[in-house]
């Protein structure tokens, strides 16, 4: 006999037409602006045309037109499911890494274009051993990492830069975080290193094509061999003393993976900015936190790291999370790939701040309560990084904000009186300071 809970969470098969639009209006859209690395040019159409808005739409009526059930998409030569409740949610992301792997074969046709080795997409017997060292260096779990005292003089530095633009925009912001993370990763001697970004940033313009894209093995050696020098030092005050102490032979990898995550970091800081910067409570509640706080110190900044926690929910750096089964289960055979939509499951119009920026509900148990707000994932596999990513964010945003105050000088609306808007490009949207 078939239980309930089996009958709830047994997929329905999508009609041809269905998996038409899920394709068209969900898949195409988020793989042409860059799932590994976003495509300016890309984003600046999804901002206008605002795709996600469209996506959460076809989303929802799957959801009500087929009872939350998980939906069977018809993939040629594929056994791919789509996600549409967030008990479901849940239930994939705890799942991790046994029967719900986060090793797809997408992940691993792109991420192994410069992390082969990485964590995110190892097989069973080499997973645990490099996440206990991912997580040994990154302290998850820990609001102030061991070396958030280098770290915060590092941002208040580096932050010290951009107070004096006459106006921000992502270049130029990008180009400030950009040093911090290589002072935070490597140490100062890797501060000025373009070079070694730049070849990580072409390897992972190559990885959006995944399998459709050849890999560059000179180019990624080069990169190697550059990060390797720089973790050589073990500079003292960088996570590269860190990873010296541990022997970790696939280092590099693990590495090269939390560069890529700092990029979506600084988008999430740089949205935070403009969120603030368009929201005068906010702002206000922002200011009074951190005045008379000694910013050269490491400071837990809890209501800037719900900002950040916040304008992740609203523009996820991670808008489709993948997993594969690695056995069979009620979603299909072994190898079934299943599909999570974060933008859907964190602007569900039944949420009553689907587009409003409400930091207090990462504060006041709001968001605990819903399983399927995942900034950061969630479950066995949730990013070991998240921690030390809000630390950074929020002692940035105190830097700049603490004697300034910012408005919009382009890009769309951003105000506490209309919807926000479902995608935002950040890399049209500038800020000017007022004072």
């Amino acid at each position: 006999m078939t239980s309930t809970r089996e009958h709830r969470t047994r997929p329905e098969t999508a009609s041809v037409a269905e998996t038409l639009r899920v394709a068209v209006q969900v898949a195409l859209p988020t793989l042409a602006g860059g799932v590994i690395k976003r495509r300016p040019a890309a984003m600046a159409v999804a901002g206008k045309l605002q795709f996600d808005r469209a996506a959460v739409r076809l989303l929802r009526r799957l959801r009500d037109r087929h009872y939350g059930r998980p939906l069977r998409l018809r993939v040629p030569g594929r056994s791919v499911e789509l996600a549409l409740s967030g008990a479901d949610v849940k239930r994939l992301l705890a799942g991790t890494p046994t029967p719900f792997s986060p090793s797809t074969v997408e992940k691993r046709a792109a991420l192994g274009h410069f992390q082969p080795h990485g964590v995110l997409i190892s097989d069973a017997a080499h997973r645990p051993a490099r996440r206990r060292f991912t997580e040994a260096v990154l302290e998850p779990g820990r609001p102030l990492h061991e070396l958030a005292a280098p770290f915060a003089q590092a941002v208040a530095e580096e932050a010290g830069a951009l107070r004096g633009s006459a106006t921000l925009g992502w270049d130029t912001f990008n180009v400030t975080w950009w040093r911090l993370v290589r002072r935070i990763v490597l140490g100062s001697g890797a501060r000025d290193d373009t070079t070694l970004t730049d070849q990580l940033e072409r390897l992972r313009l190559d990885a959006n094509w995944a399998y459709l894209h050849p890999r560059r093995k000179q180019l990624r050696e080069e990169f190697r061999e550059r990060l390797v020098a720089h973790l050589g030092r073990a500079e003292p005050g960088s996570l590269a003393a860190l990873i010296a102490e541990t022997g970790e032979e696939t280092a590099p990898d693990q590495v090269a993976h939390w560069l890529f995550a700092f990029d979506a970091a600084g988008m999430a800081t740089y949205r935070t900015l403009a969120l603030l910067a368009s929201h005068p409570g906010a702002l206000e509640r922002a200011r009074t936190d951190v005045e008379g706080v000694d910013l050269a110190e490491p400071n837990q900044l809890g209501y800037l790291r719900a900002c950040v926690l916040e304008s992740v929910r609203l523009w996820p750096t991670t808008p489709m999370i993948l997993r594969e089964t690695t056995e069979e289960t009620s979603w299909g055979p072994a190898g079934t790939t299943v599909l999570i939509f974060t933008p859907f499951f964190h602007r569900d119009p039944d949420l009553p701040y689907a587009d409003r920026f409400e930091p207090e509900l990462w504060l006041d148990g709001r968001a605990a309560e819903n399983p399927a707000l995942v900034p950061f994932s969630a479950g066995p596999a949730i990013c070991p990084g998240r921690d030390l990513v809000l630390f950074c964010a929020s002692t940035m945003l105190a830097n700049l904000l603490r004697d300034h105050r910012y408005e919009q000088a382009s890009g769309p609306v951003l105000s506490p009186d209309r919807p926000l808007p479902a995608t935002l490009d950040n890399f049209h949207l500038k800020l000017r300071p007022v004072g």
